[in-house]
């Protein structure tokens, strides 16, 4: 520029026009009066202000380093810094993206998790009463979209109740029934498929949405779509029992008109695995976040729960949730085989503890000529010997539950780690074992019957929640150690964005605790 005032003003004025074709348009188009080149013309012999020189300040080595590198990479000119936006556009990232899933999932779905547990254990119970009642044979055929419709007129209900007359039961037990009658139990079953579908559709609904916005884990939503296969398993399984009790060739010669009760057992099964799926994810989720709220003392929990002297006791708690499941499956094998009614008084099974051996193993079951069989056939359908099998492992769960009580009460160690949570947990088990005894001293009445069912998955629930609150998934420990890290991250990039000196004067500003 001290070239261009040196010249004439002529050869200036050429000079600075041909200077202004690499002006920016910003320079061109601003006021005149902060234009170089009209400074320039108005007054030849002017030179541009020179930018003073800044000042010579300690400045750390880092700091250095990243100006240095922050000047080497802006760009000289507009053309430059578009070449670098747009090599930047083209180069592929080596950066692994992360998953679109959170790491944890909403509180929303869990306690959507647990409204759906909780209609699954009303499907269960009620489904129990429909059993009671001998209404589950009274809609002899599956229509999963058209049956959710009831008969509305007096044509429909003799239709119905002319398939019904067509079946084993109500030839052999209800030849006599009008349709009066038939409409009593035809509601009951009604309702229960009805109550099935509901199901069905508030679970498969809402796992659709909240897999689809997001709302939870990668690990979670797959955990939701095997459930949704599972309620729909579940369907198919009822039908396939209900099918076993409408067909003579499937019944044994001269038996009571009623469903498998191998069927009746897989059923009852499914079910409970539905409702302890669902149950146990939405306490991991509501654990999960309640951990993560607060990551120290989460961690803190978890180290003591996974303490070595915890080891036998969490084992045990695992033990025990597979006995009950157990027994639990086995009352099914006594409701479908009708063995409630056999002995009623407890713990006798007529004059002695045992029923006689001729009773228990009975040839009449065996299905081979050298009773190889004899032993399991009588197990699963002699309703002497499968009311016992019910019994000795009602009464060893009794003694678990009372055995694991009694230890974590009086073990210095267990009563010194176990928190609080799980002691209530354990004292809520013992409450929940001692139903079931007077519905043999009653005669097994309905109510009372259902009550026992109830009172079965009751006992199942409670120690899966001791099971939540004791296990530890390694899952969940990596979760809260990482919650951990990005914690004092944070506090560590908020110094560090601060600076020493911004720090000091924080320091200086902080009141002085007395």
């Amino acid at each position: 520029m001290a070239t261009i005032t040196a010249m004439s003003p002529l050869r200036a004025r050429l000079a600075l026009k041909a200077q202004e074709a690499f002006v920016c348009r910003r320079c061109l188009h601003g006021p005149p009066s902060t234009s170089p080149s009209f400074r320039l013309l108005r007054n030849p012999r002017a030179t541009l202000p020179v930018p003073p020189k800044p000042l010579r300040q300690p400045i750390r080595n880092h700091s250095r380093t990243q100006s240095t590198i922050s000047s080497a990479h802006q760009p000289s000119s507009p053309l430059a810094a578009l070449s670098q936006t747009i090599s930047r556009q083209a180069a592929p990232s080596t950066t692994p993206q992360p998953s679109s899933f959170p790491s944890t999932s909403t509180p929303s779905v869990a306690y959507w998790l647990l409204a759906s547990a909780t209609s699954v254990f009303g499907i269960v119970v009620f489904g129990g009463l429909t059993r009671l009642t001998e209404s589950g044979l009274s809609i002899t055929e599956w229509r999963p979209v058209t049956g959710s419709f009831p008969p509305l007129d007096p044509q429909t209900w003799e239709a119905e109740f002319a398939r019904y007359r067509q079946s084993p039961e109500f030839k052999m037990l209800n030849s006599s029934m009008t349709v009066d009658e038939f409409k009593k139990i035809y509601w009951m079953e009604w309702t229960h498929r009805l109550w099935g579908r509901v199901v069905g559709l508030t679970f498969l609904i809402p796992t659709v949405y909240f897999v689809a916005r997001r709302r939870v884990s990668a690990r979670m939503a797959v955990k939701l779509v095997g459930i949704c296969g599972l309620i729909g398993f579940q369907g198919a399984i009822g039908w396939w029992m209900v099918k076993s009790g409408l067909k003579d060739d499937l019944l044994e010669t001269g038996s009571h008109p009623r469903v498998s009760q191998y069927r009746l057992a897989t059923h009852l099964g499914t079910a409970f695995v539905a409702y302890l799926a669902m149950l146990w994810n939405g306490l991991e989720i509501l654990r999960e976040n309640r951990l993560v709220r607060d990551p120290e003392a989460g961690l803190k929990l978890l180290e003591t729960l996974r303490h070595p002297s915890l080891r036998t006791f969490r084992r045990s708690v695992a033990g025990l949730s597979g006995l009950i499941f157990v027994t639990a499956i086995s009352g099914a094998l006594v409701a479908g085989l009708d063995a409630g009614l056999v002995y009623n008084n407890f713990p006798w099974m007529g004059q002695n503890i045992l029923p006689p051996k001729r009773e228990m193993l009975d040839p009449f079951y065996s299905h081979t000529p050298d009773h190889s069989d004899l032993v399991w056939r009588n197990m699963f359908e002699n309703p002497v010997l499968a009311q016992l099998d019910h019994r000795v492992l009602a009464t060893t769960t009794f003694t678990a539950v009372l055995a694991l009580w009694a230890y974590s009460r009086y073990s210095p160690a267990v009563q010194k780690l176990l928190p609080r949570s799980g002691k209530m947990g354990m004292l809520g088990l013992v409450h929940l074992v001692v139903l079931g005894i007077s519905t043999l001293w009653f005669f097994v009445p309905t109510p009372l019957a259902a009550a026992h069912q109830a009172g079965a998955l009751a006992l199942l629930s409670g120690v899966v929640v001791l099971g939540g609150r004791v296990w530890v998934p390694q899952r969940t420990v990596r979760l809260v150690r990482h919650a951990v890290e990005q914690a004092q991250g944070k506090s560590g990039n908020l110094v560090a964005r601060r600076g020493p000196d911004a720090m000091m004067r924080a320091k200086i500003a902080r009141p002085v605790s007395v």
